[in-house]
């Protein structure tokens, strides 16, 4: 059985940025990716927007590595010339009743120490965006885009600098406690019949997080939670967006309504919206589905020409809560909670995942007692 200091699973931004930061530490680092490339999944199929860490609870991990990392991110991102920009987010209340939520959203912003948000009128709303409808608004100054693409492959470049290395194709089939070496006590196995002994072991699988924290073996599952998924479609805008900030309207229940996000390219795009669904392989847009989005976007853009939106690509949130239940916190499953030295779960790494990630890797770092 060959040997490794660290196995990453999952080769998406996350498991990536955890991969760099243990090779860092002057670890041997594998990263084992199911697929034929780094980030085909949930990584690739999102909005690419770095958030500002506004509507977590306070205290909790979204928040405080939400917070945390887009610093983190901005600072990396200009250190290794990977495409980004600050744009600015404007949360618009389409309602009067909506602009009272406006304040709260202030205040638990606040709380996470998210201290720029400027309050501002219909009209200094519309100076800024003149083809917006709204009540009131709030500006996000820190809030941006990035190209996801371009930091993984920064990640994973810094990491292979360090010495790791990266196997595609390289399915994992379980992860096994106390069958490795006296001194690699952890075993990972893949698909294809190969065999590491490793110290560390940290499960970044994304949507295949939780099943392979269920078949670890000789680890207590008993807080491994049960995996949903809810599926979000995206649907492009036919020609040039008249928008240069991102809009998003104030939350509602299932999610954060139906916002418009913009490319490096200025290309528009709105979505996602949410779509609970039993498979996670199942990312087809249906069409239909965008009949909605129209009553939702004229809210704040009540002159979207009729067939302006196509549809576009669907992305998968790996929930660890279902659709009526109150939405969950990332889940970093580290020794203190089951027990075992060396090995980490991470699951339910929905957004703001990617803009956690560097956050979220030295979290890891410091689970694994590093």
């Amino acid at each position: 059985m060959d040997q490794v200091d660290a196995v990453v699973i999952g080769a998406g931004v996350v498991g990536l940025a955890v991969a760099r930061e243990l090779s860092l530490q002057g670890l041997e680092v594998m990263v084992l990716e199911s697929e034929h490339a780094i980030g085909t999944g949930t990584s690739s199929r999102n909005s690419e927007v770095i958030h500002a860490g506004i509507y977590y609870p306070a205290g909790s991990l979204k928040a405080r590595l939400c917070v945390t990392g887009k610093e983190m991110l901005y600072a990396y991102c200009a250190e290794r010339g990977v495409a980004h920009a600050r744009l600015g987010k404007l949360i618009v209340a389409t309602s009067p009743e909506q602009v009272g939520q406006l304040a709260a959203i202030q205040d638990r912003a606040a709380a996470n120490g998210v201290q720029d948000l400027q309050v501002l009128s219909a009209a200094q709303a519309r100076a800024l965006e003149p083809d917006l409808q709204c009540h009131a608004a709030l500006l996000s100054p820190s809030t941006g885009i990035v190209d996801s693409h371009g930091l993984m492959l920064a990640l994973q470049g810094d990491m292979e600098n360090a010495g790791g290395l990266l196997a595609v194709m390289s399915p994992v089939s379980s992860i096994g406690v106390g069958q490795g070496t006296a001194s690699h006590a952890l075993r990972v196995s893949t698909q294809d019949g190969i065999d590491l002994a490793a110290r560390f072991v940290v499960n970044a699988a994304g949507l295949n997080a939780v099943p392979l924290a269920q078949r670890t073996q000789g680890m207590d599952t008993a807080a491994v939670p049960t995996a949903h998924y809810a599926k979000g479609n995206y649907f492009t805008l036919a020609g040039k967006a008249p928008f240069s900030h991102l809009i998003y309207p104030v939350p509602e229940a299932a999610g954060l309504g139906v916002h418009l996000t913009l490319d490096l390219g200025g290309q528009a795009k709105f979505g996602p919206d949410v779509q609970w669904v039993g498979d996670p392989t199942d990312l087809v847009v249906e069409a239909s589905r965008g009949d909605a989005f129209y009553a939702e976007v004229r809210k704040y853009w009540p002159v979207l020409p009729d067939g302006a939106l196509q549809a576009g690509y669907a992305g998968m949130r790996p929930k660890i809560n279902g659709p009526a239940e109150t939405a969950a916190d990332f889940m970093v499953l580290g020794p203190q909670a089951h027990g075992v030295a060396g090995l980490v779960h991470l699951l339910g790494i929905e957004s703001p995942g990617l803009t956690s990630a560097l956050a979220l890797a030295a979290e890891v770092r410091k689970r694994l007692g590093l």
